[in-house]
């Protein structure tokens, strides 16, 4: 399986501009491209599949333990020419010491080669010494090449590639130039989501035009077939065949809510549940279903469509009023709130199931890796059971009550123990973005809640 990791020294130097820029030349070129994220990310991976026409992938060993990351890897890599695989942050920024879902750790399992990414500007023949220590810090990393942003000129290029290839001995394989005139859009959370650029097409065209121009795509593919070692793997867990549970499961997808973890909605599937998606903007009602499944997004973003499409809100508040057992994360939590301030104060009316309002705010609310633990039953653990996930956001919740919060929760930005989780009859709503292939109770608990849904509804006589 050929397979690279596109790899920063630091956040910003233009990795993951470079990473979708070789899987739109290398598309362009007639190869299928897998596209993988290190890490909790939604918007880049929206992007890479964008460009691709193949669902990207997170590789996140916090979620998934070595084991995981290597089955989720090997489950989509079989099948393409070749793997590309953006890093997250720095290539040693991980979850703590140990640099847990870094992007050197996650190469390392994967046996993956890397090509680091050094933003030249203002270098010189520092940039050698830069990619020496990144070379030589972990003996175990395999860096076997070197890209170079923000160049100035072909002397700068010289000035900068001879020392790191005589002293360094890692081939630099290109460049991109200062000069060029290509800015991924961004805003609060980072990059704007795909759905909402409309100046996408003509961003990759010339990306890819780019990246033609000064990048070897050959050393690119070469590199990607020196994964000497393979991965190899036991037995598999994460995506083990269930028995086919004839449940319907909505998904609500569209410009407003798309934060997503493929492989949480592959592994649904994967136990036999039907996914039938549906917009919270668009459409009026809920196509008829035995559970719901509201992930995040951009909630704050379309906050007069939302207000205004009353008759899906109205559907929603009385499906989960009688019952319908309902998984809401970040986006969806708000949505479900009674009302949504926005960024300038003004108020817009929302689902109402949840006794609280979301306050949208300028600084970040809550970022990092969190375990929860269930201190009572709830949609998707039994009380003592645990899980992993993620929280970044800058809303907050207000007046809400702790009276019905089912998790305990470790990690994160906030204070060890507090809790969260709100939980209304079949409802469960949360900040905490949590990946199914970590514990796999989730799934099993949310399909067991559907089938009993299901089979009270038609005993009524209704779904």
């Amino acid at each position: 399986m050929n397979r690279i990791v596109i790899a920063g020294t630091q956040s910003g130097v233009g990795k993951t501009t470079i990473a979708i820029g070789l899987m739109a030349a290398l598309v362009n070129k007639g190869y299928k491209v897998q596209p993988f994220k290190v890490g909790p990310d939604y918007i880049d991976p929206g992007f890479h599949s964008l460009v691709t026409g193949i669902k990207s992938r997170n590789l996140d060993s916090y979620f998934l333990g070595e084991d995981g990351v290597k089955e989720v890897f090997m489950n989509s890599a079989e099948k393409a020419d070749i793997s590309i695989i953006e890093g997250v942050m720095g290539l040693f920024d991980g979850k703590g010491k140990k640099g847990i879902s870094s992007t050197a750790q996650i190469a390392k399992i994967l046996n993956a080669p890397v090509i680091l990414v050094i933003d030249a500007k203002k270098l010189a023949q520092s940039g050698a010494a830069i990619a020496y220590g990144y070379k030589n810090y972990d003996p175990e990393l395999n860096v076997k090449g070197i890209i170079l942003n923000n160049i100035a000129s072909q002397g700068h290029y010289q000035m900068i590639k001879t020392p790191i290839e005589e002293k360094v001995g890692i081939k630099v394989i290109g460049y991109l130039p200062k000069n060029i005139q290509l800015q991924l859009p961004e805003r609060h959370l980072g990059l704007v989501p795909t759905q909402e650029s409309k100046k996408l097409k003509y961003f990759f065209k010339e990306l890819t035009k780019e990246i033609s121009s000064y990048i070897d795509l050959e050393q690119v593919l070469n590199i990607s077939k020196n994964s000497n070692q393979t991965v190899s793997l036991s037995q598999k867990k994460i995506y083990k065949q269930g028995i086919k549970c004839n449940v319907d499961i909505g998904v609500a997808y569209d410009q407003a809510f798309n934060f997503y973890y493929q492989d949480s909605l592959d592994i649904l599937e994967k136990q036999g549940v039907n996914i039938k998606y549906f917009s919270p903007l668009k459409d009026n009602r809920l196509p008829k279903v035995d559970g719901l499944y509201i992930g995040g997004g951009f909630p704050e973003s379309f906050l007069e469509d939302l207000a205004s499409n009353k008759s899906m809100k109205i559907d929603i508040y009385n499906k989960i009023k009688a019952g319908l057992p309902t998984y809401a994360e970040c986006g969806g939590l708000m949505y479900l709130t009674r009302q949504i301030t926005n960024f300038d104060s003004q108020e817009f009316p929302m689902v109402g199931i949840i006794p609280a309002c979301t306050m949208m705010g300028k600084k970040l609310q809550a970022m990092g890796y969190v375990e929860v633990k269930a201190i009572q039953d709830n949609l998707l653990l039994k009380k003592g059971q645990q899980a992993r996930g993620h929280e970044f956001h800058y809303s907050r919740l207000v007046n809400l009550k702790a009276d019905n919060f089912t998790y305990q929760v470790s990690g994160g930005k906030g204070v060890p123990g507090r809790l969260a989780g709100y939980q209304y009859k079949n409802l469960l709503a949360s900040y905490i973005h949590l990946h199914f292939g970590n514990n796999p109770d989730l799934v099993k608990n949310f399909i067991n809640s559907c089938q009993k849904y299901k089979k009270k509804s038609t005993v009524k006589g209704y779904i």
